[in-house]
């Protein structure tokens, strides 16, 4: 199949935003229809107890003026209570998860809340990041706060209400007992207050203001859900103490402490704000405003790469409250433009984003592939973000494209379906060894999954709160109109228009969706047309079975206004279609998507050393969703990524391109008096050569260039090696100093993904290496010696169907016969050097180079030799 030109959600940018290149991918939503199940088993003869209608001064009413400095939401979100889901995917995680909460001890959870305070607790104390001894411990219990809040809402569970009442009287207790521990008043948390005289003096502690943010979130949860007053008052005592230590703090000593990861303590008090009015709120919320990370994105400027993902996702979900409290540009822009970048440019075909917990630069995906990319905490924020965004303006579908694919693709699959609590990973893996884990260091309980107990961790807080809340965002309603944006099965009770809508649904299975009316009246429904649906054949949209004629664009709602009687339906048919999704940083990466559902290779406990080579034409239906794909001469069977657990999978694979590569890529002579080196037939851009790097007389009468072994290199451009099923380097290189790790070229992305040649390494040998992000050990090809010192010497590298070969002088020094990693995954490098390496702790290269060559056939040994002799004509 052809490689799709755009990812399925990435609509056109608004205009003003900054771009650098296409990218991401897309969003779906899972179900099967049936009737509504319990959630959770209740005692016999008992009822679900009625959510308490909640007093709560609500955001600003669409359509409504907006308060005094507020900006007003186009739409409303329903109260959870209001959707209830039938069976489904979603249902069936929401139940374990339920099932998880219903059996949770309180006291174990409460046990390091009261000894923190000097209350009497006999319980067993919990581990993982909860353990007596973990800075980080509480912060769980605010997710369970959350989490119980959510599904009770939604549900009305006796049991869930009951044990969320027990827990904030309980912490409201502590919290009362804080000034005769000798904590200041209105302190909630389950280690000492020293922790926040540390980070206020410049220490490293580990995020005391992040259990703070959980602890809060959770209170305010309780009141805006269960109407627990007394989840209000703990929530204001909390920000009265947050005030009683900010307040005193001089602004620089205020940014220095927001260095330390705080969650969203910004979203927190500024929801807080939206419930009390209080002036004093929205100032707390602002105080954690960190500069550092609020002013480029404020001037538009992606400076993400290298910092914990996951710490600045928090800040910018309250940079998206506060502008929603504020009416201020200032944070839209803020929210607004991280989200464009992350998603754009930061995230993996699952709508996940980071490797190992951190941003890498823009589009490097391919480049910076890992078994612990995509941790979940960070794409529960990206949803909760966008979320918000698509309530202040719904004119941007992929909003609501994003959260689809993300749920489906990402978090519906995080939890192991075999679990009756259901436990969840910490990282979605993305590489070819990965498989769903936990993180390192939190395998106290067997398996890759978390524990009842044994492995709390931020992750698992979330997934409380992600498994309890799928209800709240199918259904947005304006006076008069319902937004359907998920296509999950369910019953929207639309208590102020009179009528209850139904959603019946197979999708993903298929694309068919009915939606039933219940009642009469006048009102519109807009459905959600996906980004991702295919363009081969049109969708249906039809009312009680004939079309109703309106036009339909995929990544928008079509409206469908009329005076409904009830039992009329609305007919949604969305064509699903085979796509293949390159990646940013390099075209020959694709995942395969059907429809709204990504597809992974399901490899047992044999997982593939790198990323394998297909051809797109071998894929095959099997049944249902399922897929084959010949995989070096095997038939391999691909499935919903969401539904692959308990073994080795593989999301991205290797595609040849359909032209063939140039023979000569880019060649390099370096004659010029000075400036710039130009590409000799000018198919590329120039040669930079940067401070320490100068020009100096050649081998034989020309020019060349002498790098002084500090920091002199020559920057070649971009994207070199891309598309190259085989390739060979040339180059003539003088080494005047040797130093073990110094490199002759690296071309590359980062210290994970490159393909260099050293002069020497610690074996005493020359090597050329090359490696993508991922993979468990490097391919690499040795010499049978070192280059030697101060004299010039011709290097070749080849890199083609019989493997790996390296020459020096024109003789084959080295080769080796078994690559793993094909030519292929080099890619569109961004940083490509000569004399210097992707690790800046490696030295730079004392010495000087010649006459850079790249070809795009592996050259055989005549002409290599051809090459070191000069007599070399092909290709010209």
């Amino acid at each position: 199949m052809p490689a799709s030109p755009n990812h399925p959600f990435v609509h056109p940018r608004p205009e003003g935003t900054v771009a650098r290149r296409r990218f991401l991918q897309a969003g779906a939503a899972l179900a099967a229809g049936g009737a509504v199940l319990p959630l959770v088993p209740t005692a016999a003869g008992a009822a679900t107890t009625p959510v308490p209608t909640t007093p709560v001064p609500a955001p600003t009413a669409p359509g409504a003026p907006a308060a005094a400095g507020r900006a007003a939401p186009k739409l409303s979100a329903r109260a959870l209570k209001d959707v209830q889901l039938l069976d489904s995917r979603y249902r069936q995680n929401m139940r374990r998860t339920a099932a998880y909460l219903a059996f949770v001890d309180p006291d174990r959870m409460l046990h390091t809340f009261r000894t923190n305070v000097g209350l009497p607790s006999t319980a067993e104390p919990c581990g993982g990041w909860e353990a007596p001894d973990v800075q980080l411990r509480g912060h769980s219990m605010g997710h369970l706060l959350s989490g119980l809040a959510l599904s009770a809402g939604n549900t009305g569970d006796a049991a869930l209400i009951a044990k969320s009442r027990y827990l904030v009287s309980s912490l409201a207790e502590c919290q009362a007992a804080s000034p005769a521990a000798g904590f200041t008043p209105g302190y909630l948390s389950a280690f000492g207050e020293q922790a926040f005289v540390d980070i206020e003096n410049g220490r490293n502690v580990w995020a005391p203001y992040y259990t703070i943010h959980k602890i809060l979130a959770g209170m305010i949860d309780q009141y805006l859900h269960l109407g627990n007053e007394q989840a209000l008052e703990v929530a204001r005592g909390i920000a009265s103490w947050v005030d009683a230590r900010t307040s005193v703090l001089p602004r620089p000593q205020l940014q220095t402490m927001l260095k330390i990861e705080f969650g969203g303590m910004n979203e927190s008090l500024a929801d807080l704000y939206a419930i009390t009015a209080d002036p004093l709120h929205l100032t707390l919320a602002q105080r954690f405003d960190e500069d550092v990370l609020f002013d480029p994105l404020a001037a538009r400027t992606d400076t993400l790469a290298g910092r914990h993902a996951n710490t600045d996702l928090a800040k910018i979900v309250g940079a998206a409250a506060e502008w929603e409290m504020t009416g201020e540009a200032r944070y839209r822009t803020i929210a607004t433009y991280f989200w464009d970048q992350v998603v754009r440019h930061h995230s993996y075909v699952i709508g996940g984003n980071s490797n190992a917990e951190f941003f890498g630069e823009p589009d490097q995906v391919a480049s910076f592939l890992g078994e612990n990319s995509c941790e979940n905490c960070n794409t529960y924020n990206m949803i909760k973000l966008s979320r918000r965004l698509f309530l202040m303006d719904p004119s941007r579908t992929e909003y609501v494209d994003y959260i689809e694919w993300s749920l489906l693709n990402q978090m519906l699959g995080e939890q192991d379906p075999d679990s009756a609590h259901g436990f969840v990973t910490y990282y979605t893996g993305l590489a070819s060894t990965a498989r769903r884990k936990v993180k390192e260091g939190l395998e106290a309980a067997p398996g890759s999954y978390s524990s009842d107990y044994d492995n709390f961790s931020c992750d698992h807080g979330t997934a409380m709160e992600t498994h309890s809340k799928f209800a709240d965002s199918v259904w947005f309603t304006q006076p008069g109109i319902a937004w359907l944006n998920l296509f999950v099965p369910s019953e929207f009770d639309w208590t102020e228009q009179g009528v209850r809508l139904r959603v019946d649904t197979a999708f993903p299975t298929n694309g068919r969706i009915t939606v039933t009316v219940t009642g009469s009246g006048r009102f519109a429904v807009k459905v959600r047309i996906p980004a991702w649906v295919s363009r081969k054949r049109s969708v249906g949209l039809t009312v009680n079975g004939r079309s109703t004629g309106i036009r339909v664009t995929p990544g928008s709602y079509a409206t469908v206004d009329r005076q409904w009687r009830s039992g009329d339906r609305i007919g949604l048919d969305l064509p699903m279609d085979i796509a293949w999704l390159p990646a940013p940083d390099n075209a020959a990466v694709q995942a395969v998507a059907y429809g709204p559902l990504v597809l992974a290779g399901r490899f047992g406990d044999n997982p593939t050393p790198a990323i394998p080579v297909v051809a797109p034409t071998s894929l095959r239906r099997a049944s249902g969703n399922d897929f084959t794909l010949s995989v070096a001469g095997r038939s391999v069977r691909l499935s919903p990524f969401m539904d692959v657990h308990h073994e080795n999978y593989q999301v991205y694979w290797c595609v040849p391109p359909r032209s063939s590569a140039p023979k000569v890529v880019a060649a390099y002579g370096f004659d010029e008096a000075d400036g710039p080196a130009k590409e000799a037939k000018g198919r590329a851009g120039a040669a930079i050569l940067r401070p320490g790097a100068t020009r100096t007389a050649g081998r034989s009468g020309g020019r060349a260039v002498v790098m002084d072994g500090v920091a002199g290199h020559v920057e070649l451009p971009a994207g070199l090696p891309k598309g190259l099923s085989e390739l060979t380097v040339s180059v003539w290189a003088r080494v005047d100093t040797i130093a073990n790790s110094a490199r002759v070229f690296d071309l590359g992305f980062n210290v994970n993904s490159y393909f260099f040649l050293t002069p020497r390494t610690g074996l005493n040998k020359a090597r050329a290496a090359l490696k993508l992000s991922g993979m468990e050990a490097e391919d690499f090809i040795d010499a049978a010696v070192a280059l030697p010192q101060g004299a010039w010497t011709h290097v070749a590298v080849t890199l083609g169907k019989d493997g790996g070969k390296f020459y020096v002088d024109g003789v084959l020094s080295g080769s080796n016969p078994a690559l793993q990693m094909s030519p292929l995954l080099i890619g569109a490098t961004q940083h490509n050097y000569l004399g210097r390496s992707q690790n800046r702790k490696h030295p730079y290269l004392h010495g000087a180079v010649d006459d850079f060559r790249l070809f795009g056939v592996a050259l055989g040994a005549k002409d290599i030799a051809a090459l070191h002799a000069g007599t070399f004509t092909r290709y010209r």
